[in-house]
């Protein structure tokens, strides 16, 4: 039920927090709640296969997150979506799948695979008149940063441990 997805939510943010880890958040149906615990805990990470709205997008950007945009950028009925990701800064997008499904046109309704993430990126360069190649130069280091961030907090986290681990050592000492 919902107030049991909610609360097993916000402890795999509260978990992710503590363990100084990204998380990939995918959003259906529960967009309200989603940005409410979102915005409590601050994680860094995704929300993957974004289906919110402007001001959604612009809330999670605040939080310093990445939006995913997959093969729902490319359907015919996608109405959002296209102009959001036309307006997201070049530093705040990852393209990515949900294979095997979310297949981008002309592969609707087929398995999808990381190999047609060029189709969404040709989609989302032509809604930034721009072309393909620097799209993809941007989400390459997009996908740098975002894992250098996530290098960078895992050293930091390593160093904690390593300066309790002291702590507790030199505490045990005295005894």
């Amino acid at each position: 039920n919902k107030e049991q997805q909610r609360a097993l939510f916000e402890e795999q943010l509260a978990l992710a927090n503590r363990l100084n880890l990204p998380v990939i958040v995918h959003d259906r149906d529960a967009h309200a709640d989603t940005l409410e615990l979102l915005k409590k805990h601050r994680p860094k990470g995704v929300v993957h296969s974004f289906s919110g709205s402007a001001e959604m997008a612009k809330e999670i950007l605040n939080l310093g997150m990445y939006i995913g945009i997959g093969g729902v950028l490319t359907f015919k009925n996608a109405k959002k979506l296209p102009e959001i990701a036309a307006a997201l800064p070049n530093d705040r997008f990852l393209l990515e799948t949900d294979a095997p499904y979310l297949a981008p046109v002309p592969y609707r309704s087929k398995i999808n695979n990381s190999a047609l993430i060029l189709l969404v990126a040709e989609k989302l360069a032509e809604l930034r008149n721009t072309d393909c190649e620097s799209i993809l130069k941007n989400q390459n280091k997009n996908n740098q940063n975002k894992n250098q961030n996530k290098n960078n907090q895992n050293k930091e986290q390593n160093k904690n441990n390593q300066n309790n681990q002291n702590k507790n050592n030199d505490s045990n000492d005295y005894r």
